[in-house]
């Protein structure tokens, strides 16, 4: 039936008027939790199922050619050295990577260099399998230095796609935040699972693998792939001095992801608890993802107050060492839920001080930092174990929370909430 004539008086006249608007309805991709919303957007679902299949084997490469190399040639300390060395040369390839991406495009650029680290890959696994010459499997495993940084890509994907909903962006890289701490979190699983139940050379097989459809997937999104800026960057527009007050945190928080790690497997094992070293680090990898996944739905912190509470968590491990292993176990939980926010917040930082046009070379440089503090943290653990015993090694990613938040408050630029 037809809808009423509604009637009202307006000083002495009657007005006639038309029937009442109907209730506006709520947009479709705002309905729904943070992270429905999230993904409702177009092309967002598909250029994260490349992403998080390409991510994966960042758990994997290294455990994968630790096992390998020792298993064939008996030696960890050379296994060590080859991966070491592997690092290292992703810190100095992966920022001139980074910027080749933001010059000419991320599909132009990471699909190459994704082939070029496969075939070191490759290189490295018929290099071991013929028991060809030491050096060969150093120059092998430099060339996986040409991994194109996933996670900062999609990272930047998000940041086009949400320059206007700054409260999506927050959960988007806390999203992104999580999807970290579980590839970091299965792939290591993953990758001794095939070594030791299928053949050696099968964890940097599948990684290998798992590394190429997932670029290739990533890479042929192309709606949602940000803009290259086609010009050779001026040296003034490096993000490197903008930056460079946060490298020396975010190093600092690399320090406490290596010697956490080193430390809770050599406190383990030297209690009879080495079976359940994998079970307890799962268990940190877990927290932090859960935590990131709840500071998605939450309004973000300042990055002070996130690494005041970091701190504290950091301490709870060294306290809870000389106990039994359930309590040790619940510090490291919150320990990991603790560093989550802090990553985030902090990559949130990255964002606003890096110029425009380099934002994927500016979180490259972000994740190159941690990669060397995870390095030194875990030199320095296995020291700290040696000559000071497991216990007291826990002070040092105490120590390393305690730097990174002198090194905020020490900051020049302020360090602002970021959303």
């Amino acid at each position: 039936m037809p809808a009423p004539t509604l009637m009202t008086v307006t000083g002495t006249t009657l007005v006639l008027t038309g029937p009442p608007p109907p209730p506006r309805r709520r947009p479709r991709a705002s309905r729904g939790g943070p992270y429905r919303r999230l993904f409702a957007r177009p092309g967002t679902r598909a250029f994260t199922a490349g992403n998080l299949v390409a991510r994966l084997p960042m758990g994997m490469f290294g455990i994968s050619a630790v096992m390998m190399i020792a298993g064939q040639r008996g030696s960890y300390a050379l296994a060590g050295a080859v991966t070491a060395t592997g690092l290292a040369a992703t810190a100095l390839v992966a920022p001139w990577t980074a910027r080749l991406v933001d010059r000419f495009g991320q599909a132009r650029i990471a699909v190459p260099a994704t082939l070029i680290a496969v075939l070191g890959s490759l290189c490295l696994i018929a290099c071991v399998r013929t028991q060809a010459p030491t050096w060969t499997l150093f120059a092998s495993y430099a060339a996986t230095a040409t991994t194109p940084n996933i996670g900062g890509m999609s990272r930047a994907r998000w940041t086009l796609l949400l320059r206007d909903a700054p409260a999506d962006h927050h959960t988007a890289m806390s999203f992104e935040q999580a999807a970290d701490e579980l590839c970091y979190l299965l792939g290591p699983v993953a990758a001794a699972s095939l070594c030791t139940l299928v053949f050696p050379e099968a964890g940097t097989l599948a990684a290998a693998s798992l590394l190429l459809v997932g670029v290739l997937v990533f890479a042929a999104q192309r709606a949602t792939e940000p803009p290259p800026t086609g010009v050779r960057p001026a040296r003034s527009s490096s993000p490197l001095p903008a930056l460079l007050p946060l490298l020396g945190l975010f190093a600092a928080t690399g320090v406490i992801f290596g010697s956490m790690e080193v430390t809770s497997i050599a406190h383990l094992d030297a209690h009879g608890l080495g079976a359940a070293a994998g079970p307890v680090l799962a268990l940190q990898a877990a927290g932090s993802c859960a935590a990131g996944l709840l500071y998605g739905t939450r309004r973000p912190r300042g990055l002070r107050a996130c690494l005041v509470v970091l701190c504290a968590a950091m301490a709870l491990p060294w306290a809870a060492a000389g106990g039994s292993l359930v309590p040790l176990a619940l510090a490291l939980l919150l320990a990991g839920a603790a560093t989550a926010p802090t990553m985030v917040t902090a990559m949130s930082e990255v964002h606003r001080r890096t110029p425009e046009g380099r934002l994927n070379e500016g979180m490259t440089l972000a994740v190159t930092a941690i990669l060397a503090g995870i390095a030194a943290g875990s030199a320095a653990a296995g020291a700290a174990v040696e000559h000071l015993g497991t216990t007291s090694a826990y002070a040092l990613p105490a120590a390393a929370a305690l730097a990174a938040l002198l090194l905020g408050l020490a900051s020049r630029a302020p360090l602002r909430r970021t959303g």
